[in-house]
């Protein structure tokens, strides 16, 4: 009975942790979001400045990784040559400077909430992305979901009271190149072996995103800056928002590390409501009965596609148990056979 009381002390235990990170994950996601709203939007902080907003958190986030690695050796770097970064991180940190560019820059044009329902493009950007470098196998019945998922969001679209046509084409570009980013970590980093948690990830990518940064900012807001005198830096609010940024990094690694990807998955669709509940009861967006069902039909899209991907994965673990059972049963028979051949 105490063997038994423990394993389920153990397992009542795993699940509150369980919980505990998919929370912290939600509530920081959550929290990033909507302090970069406040930052950016010229009705909030009024402070719209989107490139030099990235690069103060990609200069926090870098200098905290390099102190958890080589001061604190929290977590161990990863061996990487030259010409491994040049081909590889560096292209990488381009994708990731042009996503994170474009969708803050988006939360000046567009509400909290629809900026949530456009994500949910996500799927069918790195689907699609990923038959095109043959990543991915075509397949008919999960491209009909794609175009379910995309049909949804036309639809959300339509419904937008605040709809801003260069604030849609600045997060549907956002969507690209993190989609692009997730393929080539695949294909450039993943499939030599190479394996990079966020903390390592920041460690190498962020000083790739300041130097592709720089460039847009000194003729895109440097001037614009530079003649707003009035502007006293705030540490109070981007350190905060810095740490909460880097915070965030932490949160996927453990939720991801201590679960797995496809419960973040499942979280982010439970952020992604919620925030579309705080963007209408507090901030006051307008979230019209079209939008929420052309979110609804994509949502369930999305869900479609995560399920249909675990149950992939389940199918490719029950093989490869099988595959292990039968190499084991052969490995038995050999040695039993050379038992009988010694005799």
């Amino acid at each position: 009975m105490g063997k038994g009381g423990s394993l389920s002390d153990n397992v009542i235990k795993n699940i509150i942790l369980s919980y505990t990170y998919v929370c912290i994950w939600i509530f920081l996601s959550f929290t990033v979001i909507v302090y970069n709203k406040y930052i950016l939007d010229k009705k909030l902080y009024n402070w719209p400045f989107p490139i030099s907003l990235t690069m103060i958190h990609m200069s926090f986030c870098a200098t905290l990784a390099l102190l958890l690695i080589k001061v604190f050796k929290f977590v161990e770097p990863v061996s990487m040559s030259r010409e491994l970064y040049l081909s590889s991180v560096v292209p990488i940190g381009a994708l990731y400077s042009l996503s994170l560019w474009l969708s803050n820059s988006a939360y000046i044009y567009l509400s909290v909430s629809f900026i949530q329902m456009l994500k949910a493009l996500m799927p069918v950007a790195v689907y699609s992305i990923g038959v095109l470098f043959k990543k991915e196998t075509f397949k008919t019945d999960t491209m009909v979901n794609m175009i379910s998922i995309s049909f949804g969001v036309a639809i959300a679209a339509y419904g937008e009271a605040r709809f801003d046509s260069w604030g849609v084409m600045l997060q549907l570009g956002a969507v690209a190149f993190e989609a692009t980013r997730l393929v080539m970590i695949q294909i450039l980093l993943t499939s030599k072996g190479i394996t990079l948690n966020p903390i390592t990830s920041l460690y190498y990518v962020a000083p790739c995103c300041l130097v592709f940064l720089l460039v847009p900012w000194i003729f895109v807001e440097y001037p614009v800056l530079k003649d707003t005198s009035s502007f006293d830096f705030d540490f109070v609010i981007f350190g905060t928002n810095s740490f909460c940024a880097f915070a965030l990094n932490l949160a996927v690694f453990l939720l991801v590390g201590k679960t797995s990807a496809l419960t973040m998955n499942v979280a982010g669709v439970v952020k992604d409501w919620l925030l579309i509940a705080f963007s209408w009861s507090v901030i006051k967006d307008t979230v019209t009965p079209i939008n929420l069902f052309g979110y609804g039909v994509a949502f369930l899209g999305v869900a479609y596609y995560n399920h249909a991907k675990l149950q992939a994965l389940k199918a490719k673990e029950a093989e490869k148990k099988v595959g292990q059972a039968d190499e084991e049963g052969e490995r038995l028979i050999e040695e039993r056979q050379g038992e009988g051949s010694v005799k």
